[in-house]
């Protein structure tokens, strides 16, 4: 014979479940987060060879003094 469960564990089994959810999404975010920063930084670094590439045309055509 079973004793039927206890409202209380029956409320922390679903907050239980709630939170494994929540874990998986955090989890997710953070993985996309981390994508999202790899690729700002690859777009500043091609924003900077691009500078570079500019200052050096820019010094060839004596369009700005050079330093």
């Amino acid at each position: 014979m079973t004793e039927p469960d206890n409202i209380v564990l029956t409320y922390l089994r679903r907050i239980d479940e709630k939170l494994d959810l929540l874990r998986a999404d955090v989890h997710d975010l953070k993985v996309r987060m981390s994508h999202v920063e790899e690729a700002i930084g690859g777009i500043n670094r091609r924003i900077d060879r691009v500078e570079l590439r500019l200052e050096r045309i820019e010094r060839r055509l004596d369009l700005v003094e050079a330093t």
